[in-house]
């Protein structure tokens, strides 16, 4: 009688696919984690340097904070009660306030939009993220084709800190609003490719530490721009502008000489020779020779590519599992993202100096970040984002329900808040990375950030609101996350999972882990 029992167990049969996939093409991630390993300090040095970047878009993005800021105002006649009565000083004649620092310190007082429309007074932080929306979906594909990484960030960068430098030259809101426009059209792929570069140079083993680092500098910018505002108090708002971008110029040059372009990248270019040089300046204790590198991939149809330097979004909307990601990863980039910069714009609703406050909020984001090498390795993707997300959106719901009353507690529930937003944010940029191919890879990582800066773009419209009544922003704020927070359910895991070059490769790994569990 014949037996029930298979003559193939499913763990064997699921070991010979591997193994069958694995002689048909071997992993170029598993070939270059190999020599790559143990994070030299020309990797480390590599690192630092692709994330400084990282620093100028952080300033860019938050300096709206203080150059658009309403200053504060006072009496000139102290027997006047009805100017001390009033809290708005657009019921009171222009004799009967001024401005506590000079007009030109922001440009709401140097061109006296302080009675205008919100929709005027917020306009040029909605262009900047509106930019960077627009900049997102038309330049990041380049760095997955024929432009490369390197280059891509040069240029971007380059392109945000010339006009963040034209800008300090304004005549008017209207030239203002347009030049911050195309300062975030350029700065929109800045994170993109400071996040792939860093984990395409660096091994699994030094991953915590590579992705600790662009997120820090990012902080750090935000938290530099309240010291140089402080500096620059009663100063007019053109010198924060000069005093942000030049720097930046000058990295951007340092950078074009000495920063190198990711050896995954030029091998899927079929840029084999390119890509030895460079693993071998970063590695040079290991003599990796071409053959190596070619035997572990298959090069993409380049000359292909190069006419069609939006290959890589189609091949994301062509493939149902790709597109399927895509919109699940953009919906918590867009959740996540409105809170994160929502606590970032709209400090100034806090109630106390806005020095302190800008200073409070990104210090709060510096932990988080430190905690993230800890989260990446011990829990899994998917419940580090619930987590942080749920906890981010319950703090902000807590705030609009106690309102102003509980004004110290309101204050400290939008920081916790903003902790976790921060948190969250930080582990979906990891977790998107992770999520798509080589080939792909910064097009994806590019279609996630521009949701994330979807949310801002109407952020300081709700800010105007707050100036009457903050609570229903926390509450908007708080139900918009915990809303989009459960499309991770349509994300697989990738924590421990070893990154893909190409589409193909990308199915072949999620059918037979599939097909595993």
């Amino acid at each position: 009688m014949a037996t029930s029992a298979p003559l193939i167990s499913k763990s064997q049969l699921s070991s010979g696919i591997e193994t069958l996939d694995h002689q048909e093409q071997h992993s170029l991630d598993d070939t270059i984690e190999k020599y790559i390993e143990g994070f030299g300090p020309a990797q480390y040095l590599q690192v630092i340097l692709v994330s400084l970047a990282f620093l100028f878009d952080g300033q860019q993005t938050f300096i709206s904070d203080f150059s658009d800021a309403v200053p504060s105002w006072h009496c000139t006649d102290f027997s006047n009660q009805t100017c001390y009565s009033s809290s708005n000083f657009c019921n009171l004649s222009n004799t009967e306030w001024a401005w506590d620092e000079p007009a030109s310190s922001s440009i709401v007082s140097d061109w006296a939009l302080e009675c205008g429309s919100s929709v005027i007074v917020g306009l040029p932080a909605s262009s900047y993220f509106v930019g960077s929306l627009i900049g997102g979906f038309t330049l990041a594909t380049l760095a997955d084709s024929w432009l490369g990484r390197k280059k891509l960030l040069f240029l971007t960068c380059l392109g945000m800190s010339t006009m963040a430098l034209i800008t300090a030259f304004s005549t008017n809101v209207w030239m203002y609003s347009g030049l911050r426009f195309v300062s975030g059209l350029f700065r929109a792929s800045i994170g993109t490719c400071v996040v792939v570069m860093s984990t395409e140079m660096a091994g699994k083993k030094s991953g915590g530490f590579v992705r600790v680092v662009g997120f820090l500098f990012f902080a750090l910018g935000a938290l530099s721009l309240p010291l140089i505002a402080y500096l620059n108090r009663g100063s007019p708002w053109r010198y924060l502008y000069i005093y942000t971008s030049i720097p930046a110029i000058v990295y951007c040059i340092i950078a074009y000489f000495f920063v190198s372009e990711s050896p995954r990248w030029l091998c899927m270019r079929g840029r084999e020779a390119e890509a030895v040089a460079i693993l071998n300046k970063m590695v040079p204790t290991k003599n990796i020779s071409s053959s190596i590198l070619k035997s572990a991939y298959k090069p993409l149809d380049h000359e292909q590519s190069n006419l069609d330097i939006y290959s890589s979004m189609k091949s994301l909307l062509e493939r149902r599992w790709a597109l399927k990601r895509l919109l699940a990863a953009m919906t918590l980039g867009f959740g996540v993202g409105m809170v994160y910069y929502g606590m970032f714009l709209g400090v100034g609703s806090l109630g106390f100096n806005i020095y302190l406050s800008v200073t409070l909020t990104a210090s709060l984001t510096i932990p988080s970040i430190l905690l993230l090498p800890y989260v990446i390795e011990r829990f899994n993707r998917r419940s580090s984002v619930v987590a942080f997300g749920i906890a981010s959106g319950v703090c902000s719901i807590v705030c609009a329900i106690i309102g102003e009353e509980l004004k110290t507690v309101q204050i400290i529930m939008s920081l916790a808040s903003a902790f976790c937003s921060c948190a969250a944010l930080n582990v979906l940029q990891i977790y998107t990375t992770e999520l798509f191919p080589t080939c792909v890879r910064i097009s994806a990582t590019s279609m996630f950030r521009q949701a994330i800066n979807f949310g801002p773009i109407f952020v300081p419209l709700l800010v105007s609101a707050a100036r009457r009544n903050n609570s229903v922003v926390y509450g908007v704020f708080g139900s918009v996350e915990i809303s989009c927070i459960f499309f991770v359910i349509f994300l697989p895991e990738t924590r421990g999972l070893s990154l893909s070059n190409a589409m193909d490769e990308q199915e072949k790994k999620d059918n037979a882990n599939a097909y595993v569990s």
